[in-house]
């Protein structure tokens, strides 16, 4: 009998506020520590009583969990189970809701469900992201005394390796709160969200595996992820559908290996990894077009611009045929490895206008298909907070620091990622447009009279209302972004043995941190000095070799 061992730990949290309640009596008796474990005929709790109004209380638990809640009841109508009502929610607004309204849903994840209390016992419930639950006894006539409700976070038991402080506690904030989206993500494998898309969309783990080798370093997931992934869409079938997932996959690939230096993981891929490249080979024209077919997608807001997202596909192809000749030549597949140099080299002959999009100008910035400094001026700093998604986000951000506008970055961070936590957010969400902001309540409040719902009243494309999910691993791109370019930390031969240390600081004073490799922690700090140049200190395991201005040797310098 084959017998599967969960890597994730129980952590019992109990809740912060009572954000509203209705026929309810000694409510604060759930804000006290509870042990868990109901006692005979205990008395003193908080007693749901429906005598025909309706009965029921929102608790806020103060952050975004994964799991559910232990509910421990003791008395009950007549020594029997009552009924009661669960309703989770990411935001105040949803955890108040039906299904239906304002398209919230039950889909991958019930966050609206019926359930019995027993008499002097307890029971779990729920499996979902969440940081709100409301809990009503719905049938007249009948109460039930609560001793104790905690909410049960299911997560993996991870130090966290990576570390990244600044003078500007915003930015701590931000980095803090990707590392923290892109952990409740690392469920049975890594996964989109954790209440709608608890799925392996494999594009969309590109940015999550670069945060998780800049907060927790090598882990399992990621190889089972991929593995997974491959293995339910076999060839000649794009992975989830979509052909641009297939070529992150090659991507994820790449730059999995260049950071754990695993060649024996490489070579398990063979026989997909040269079927993939000759799949994608297939797709271009003799002019050296992309010719992918559907599904063609690059993020939402690009959806029904096909002139954009043929921009991005272009430029997309390059980057995976690239990683692809680097995979073929490390699993020593010379015809593949020319074969994707050969149409490489097609691809570039044919330059796409990329017109206002940002994605379509990010990728291309990213894959040589323009000038850094003139797509950034004329497309990717136009209108600077608009026309993102948190998951595109990570890609401009990466292109601009290419053109060498770490100031316009840093900029961006700050106001469309820090918007987020203004509005309460304790993860980042699977999309979000400043244009929401004005006349919006917060997510950890009812909504006053007056205000929209910044929650239910927006949105768009397939996260609409309080189907928009709050917790989306791909919008932790800020967190991998200033580990990359603050603390300057670029990973140059496979297993982090060179890897280069280059700070950006804007207009920062100092930063510092830390970077986990195969070999142990990197341990960076910057102090701008009053010329503008950067006093650098690193301490690094005597395995890795780094490289950068005023770096000699791997071991501790200054420069």
């Amino acid at each position: 009998m084959q017998q599967v061992t969960d890597p994730r730990v129980r952590t019992y949290i109990m809740p912060r506020k009572i954000l509203w309640q209705t026929g309810i009596e000694n409510p604060n008796t759930l804000l006290q520590p509870g042990t868990g474990q109901v006692v005979l005929d205990q008395t003193g709790g908080c007693v749901l009583r429906n005598e025909g109004s309706g009965a029921g209380l929102l608790l806020d638990f103060g952050q975004e969990l994964q799991g559910g809640v232990q509910i421990i009841s003791s008395l009950t109508s007549d020594y029997r189970p009552v009924r009661l009502r669960v309703r989770f929610g990411e935001s105040a607004g949803e955890a108040m809701c039906d299904i239906g309204y304002k398209h919230a849903t039950n889909d991958h994840a019930i966050r609206d469900q019926y359930c019995l209390a027993p008499w002097s016992g307890s029971l779990e419930i729920g499996t979902t992201g969440f940081r709100f639950v409301r809990i009503d006894a719905p049938d007249p006539g009948t109460f039930v005394e609560l001793m104790s409700v905690r909410a049960v976070a299911l997560n993996r038991d991870l130090k966290y390796e990576g570390a990244f402080r600044c003078n500007d506690d915003r930015l701590n904030r931000i980095w803090s709160t990707g590392a923290h989206t892109l952990h409740l993500c690392m469920q049975d494998y890594l996964w989109d969200g954790i209440k709608r898309d608890r799925l392996v969309w494999i594009g969309d783990m590109h940015p999550e595996v670069r945060t998780l080798t800049a907060v927790f370093g090598e882990q399992s997931i990621v190889p089972h992820s991929l593995d997974f992934v491959r293995d339910a869409y076999p060839l000649p079938q794009w992975m989830n559908h979509i052909s641009a997932y297939s070529m992150w996959w090659l991507i994820i690939q790449e730059e999995w290996y260049r950071y754990t230096g695993r060649r024996e993981y490489v070579i398990l891929q063979r026989d997909y990894l040269v079927g993939l490249l000759n799949l994608l080979v297939e797709q271009v024209d003799p002019e050296g077009r992309e010719q992918l077919p559907e599904k063609r997608f690059l993020d939402w807001p690009s959806d029904g611009h096909p002139a954009a997202v043929h921009a991005g596909l272009q430029a997309l192809l390059i980057l995976a045929l690239q990683a692809g000749s680097k995979l073929a030549d490390i699993i020593e597949e010379p015809r593949a490895a020319a074969l994707c140099r050969a149409t490489v080299a097609r691809l570039i002959r044919h330059v796409p206008d990329p017109g206002t999009s940002k994605p379509a100008a990010a990728l291309m910035v990213l894959a040589g298909l323009g000038d850094p400094v003139r797509l950034n001026r004329d497309v990717l700093a136009v209108d600077a907070y608009r026309n993102l998604s948190t998951f595109i986000g990570f890609y401009v951000l990466q292109a601009r620091a290419r053109a060498g506008d770490i100031q316009g970055c840093l900029d961006l961070i700050r106001t469309y990622w820090g918007a987020m936590l203004d509005l309460g957010a304790t993860t980042f969400w699977e999309d979000f447009n400043l244009d929401w902001v004005p006349g919006a309540g917060r997510i950890d409040e009812l909504t006053p009279t007056g205000l929209k719902d910044i929650h239910g009243d927006f949105g768009a494309f397939c996260y609409q209302g309080f189907r928009h999910s709050l917790c989306h691993g791909w919008a932790s791109g800020p967190t991998a972004w200033l580990s990359e370019h603050v603390l300057g930390v670029q990973v140059v031969e496979p297993g982090c043995r060179v890897v280069r240390i280059e700070p950006h600081l804007g207009d920062l004073d100092w930063a510092e941190g830390a970077f986990p490799t195969p070999f142990g922690k990197l341990l960076i700090r910057h102090v701008k000095q009053a010329d503008g140049t950067i006093d650098s200190t690193i301490q690094a395991p005597p395995s890795i070799r780094c490289l950068g201005p005023g770096i000699q040797s791997p071991a501790h310098e200054k420069g």
